[in-house]
């Protein structure tokens, strides 16, 4: 089957197109590159099974896949405030121009969402049928709502037009292929304590995360691509809750660092907790993540001290 991965070059975009090579899948990737790296794929070069072009969903797809993988859209806070209406269009067009897509082809889609549609829940932890608390004239609004937006029109055109479209929401993941100056927390905190600087909680440290190894989450999103059609989203993450504190504290035991902990002014918007209720996923396709939490990070902490060696 040939599969296409918009987002191609970006931290998850890159480890699915892994699997899917690996499971036999031809691929095409694209991607605009505002976010995404071509170094994320710099090793698949010579694969004759990959094929990689700058594209951007915001514009009409004329490719022939069986199945999308739509990963398309800035995810971290520093990107998307920066680039925030076309991040917004991003997620509002592209989920337009792929129901299009799959009206025409016939491809199933496969479109990640993520648990930012919850907002600063008032439900804890977080499960599929809770509507979330979103400020929609927020800095974080034009991701939130993006994304809010996109799942509801394609629910919309799979009832209207009976396209095959899966909306998984995505928490927290974290692994290699990060940016070192991506805002999220798992990654800013190992550059500060790998250059043994500051490392800055915003807020009192006290709020609460739950954090996926990539490996386990692309498991989890192939269980869903295989699967016959799921009934509404389903959340994919690691159950297991930090606060914010307790995981800077592991990181710098776990690269040895000789950063201390600084607090600044928390931003507007950020969540106090998140953390996933899982037994949809769990029930309908058997997804259980395995890495834990001190492996994960030790994992990525070896990819960041590689690349800020070089």
């Amino acid at each position: 089957m040939i599969a296409l991965v918009t987002g191609a070059a970006g931290f998850l975009g890159s480890h699915l197109t892994d699997r899917l090579l690996n499971e036999g899948y031809e691929v095409i990737g694209i991607d605009n590159l505002i976010s995404g790296n071509l170094d994320n794929i710099a090793h698949l070069k010579s694969n004759k099974r990959f094929r990689f072009e700058i594209g951007d969903v915001r514009k009409p797809m004329k490719f022939r896949a069986g199945i999308v993988f739509n990963f398309a859209c800035p995810a971290s806070p520093v990107c998307y405030q920066k680039y925030p209406i076309p991040t917004f269009n991003t997620s509002v067009m592209g989920a337009q121009n792929l129901i299009k897509l799959a009206r025409k082809s016939k491809c199933k889609i496969i479109q990640a969402s993520t648990s930012e549609v919850y907002g600063d829940p008032l439900v804890h932890p977080q499960a599929e049928n809770y509507w979330g608390n979103v400020n929609p004239v927020g800095p974080r609004a034009c991701y939130d709502e993006g994304k809010r937006a996109a799942e509801t029109f394609l629910t919309d055109a799979k009832r209207t037009f009976n396209i095959d479209a899966r909306i998984i929401r995505i928490f927290n993941t974290y692994g290699s292929r990060m940016k070192p100056d991506d805002g999220r927390v798992v990654s800013s905190f190992i550059t500060q304590a790998l250059n043994n600087n500051p490392i800055t909680i915003h807020g009192h440290g006290k709020q609460s995360r739950s954090f996926c190894y990539v490996d386990d989450l692309i498991d989890g999103i192939m269980r869903i691509a295989i699967m016959d059609q799921p009934t509404g989203p389903i959340n994919l993450g690691n159950p297991q809750e930090i606060t914010i504190k307790d995981l800077a504290v592991k990181i710098i035991q776990l690269t040895n660092s000789q950063s201390e902990i600084v607090y600044q002014q928390r931003p507007e918007d950020d969540p106090q907790t998140r953390c996933p209720d899982i037994t949809k996923a769990m029930k309908t396709v058997g997804f259980v993540p395995k890495v834990s939490l001190d492996d994960g990070l030790l994992q990525t902490i070896g990819y960041f001290k590689n690349i800020l060696d070089k």
